[in-house]
C-alpha cells in the first residue's frame, strides 16, 4: 500500500446556527486546503465531530468531501463508533462512494481491555472495506482504549489483510518509534500532534494529520521542507511558531472547541459545535481574535500562504 505523505487535515464539519449541516461550503473548504498545499482530509473524526453525528449525516459528509477528491488530495473516512457492525456498515458505504482509506478509533463504551478484543473489532470494521487501507486511529485521551500499538501491528496484520497503519494520536513516542520501525518499516504511521510534529519527523514520521493544517498549513510545510533539507534550527523555529499558538488555543479549548471558530476567522464559518461542546459567546471570540493578533497569527498566515512569498525570520 502507497503510504501517505504530508499534511493531512481534519476538517471541522460546517453546520448552520441550528446545528443543521451546512455542506455547501465543502468545495470552497477543499479549495483553500489544496491551495494550502495539504494532502487529503481525515473526516468524520475527532475534529469533525463524527461521534456527536447520525449515520446519516456521516454518509453526507463523506460523499461531499469524496466529491473534491483527487489523485494529490485523498479523503480518509472516519467510521469508528461503538458499534462494530454500525462501523461495518459506514465502512462497506465509504468504498462504495470512492474514499481512498478509513479510519476507526478504539470503541469507547465497553472499552477492549486486551489488544486480542481491539484487533476483533477492528477486523469486523476492516471487512466492510476490504479493497481500502485500513488505519486504527490511537487516540487515548480520546478513545480511553490505551493498548500497546506495537503488540496491535503484531497480531493484527495476519488478522486484518487491508491494514495500512496507525493514525498516532498519542505521546508515548518509544511506541510511535517501536511502530515505524515494525517489520522493517512496512506499516505507514501518521503523526498526530501537531505541536509536535518535529518530534514525529526525527523518528522518521512522513505524513501527518492535524487539526490545525486547516488553518496553519503552510507554516507547517515550511517546518517539514526545513527538517527535510537538516536545517534544523529553522524547524525548530517553525515548530516554535505553532507552539506560541497552541499554547493560546488550547486556553479556548484546544483543536476541535477553540479550532472551529477559527475558520471564521478566515472567512469559512463552520457554525457552531453541536452539544455538548462549549460554544463561545461573541464576546469571548473578540477576545480570542484579540490574543491571536497579538502574537501576529493572521499576519503570519498571510506572509506563508502560498503565492504570498516566505516569512522573514
Amino acid at each position: 500500500m502507497q503510504k501517505l505523505t504530508g499534511l493531512i487535515a481534519a476538517p471541522f464539519t460546517p453546520m448552520d446556527n441550528k446545528g443543521v449541516l451546512n455542506l455547501g461550503i465543502v468545495k470552497e473548504y477543499s479549495d483553500k486546503l489544496k491551495k494550502d498545499g495539504v494532502s487529503g482530509a481525515f473526516v468524520c473524526g475527532t475534529t469533525g465531530e463524527g461521534m456527536l453525528m447520525t449515520s446519516g449525516e456521516r454518509i453526507a459528509v463523506a460523499e461531499k468531501w469524496i466529491e473534491h477528491q483527487t489523485d494529490s488530495f485523498k479523503v480518509i473516512v472516519h467510521v469508528g463508533t461503538t458499534s462494530a457492525k454500525q462501523s461495518h456498515g459506514l465502512a462497506v458505504h465509504a468504498q462504495k462512494a470512492g474514499a481512498y482509506a478509513i479510519g476507526c478509533m478504539g470503541p469507547m463504551f465497553l472499552k477492549p481491555s486486551r489488544v486480542e478484543d481491539l484487533v476483533a473489532f477492528c477486523s469486523e470494521v476492516a471487512a466492510g472495506a476490504s479493497d481500502l487501507p485500513f488505519y486504527y486511529y490511537h487516540i487515548p485521551s480520546v478513545s480511553n482504549v490505551c493498548l500497546s500499538m506495537p503488540e496491535f501491528l503484531n497480531k493484527a496484520q495476519t488478522v486484518i489483510p487491508n491494514l495500512a497503519g496507525i493514525k498516532f494520536t498519542h505521546r508515548n513516542m518509544m511506541e510511535m518509534f517501536q511502530c515505524l520501525k515494525a517489520d522493517d518499516g512496512k506499516w505507514d504511521i501518521l503523526h498526530g500532534f501537531d505541536e509536535e510534529l518535529l518530534c514525529g519527523l526525527s523518528l522518521g514520521a512522513k505524513g501527518a494529520v492535524g487539526s490545525t493544517f486547516n488553518y496553519l498549513a503552510p507554516l507547517y510545510l515550511k517546518l517539514m521542507k526545513a527538517f527535510q533539507e537538516g536545517n534544523i534550527e529553522e524547524a525548530r523555529f517553525y515548530q516554535y511558531k505553532s507552539v506560541r499558538f497552541i499554547e493560546i488555543l488550547i486556553r479556548y479549548g484546544g483543536g476541535v472547541i477553540g479550532g472551529k471558530p477559527i475558520m471564521k476567522f478566515f472567512g469559512l464559518d463552520c457554525g457552531p459545535l453541536r452539544s455538548p461542546a462549549q460554544n463561545y459567546t461573541p464576546a469571548e471570540l473578540t477576545k480570542y481574535r484579540k490574543e491571536l493578533e497579538e502574537i501576529e497569527f493572521f499576519k503570519e498566515y498571510e506572509k506563508l500562504s502560498p503565492g504570498s512569498g516566505d516569512m522573514i525570520i
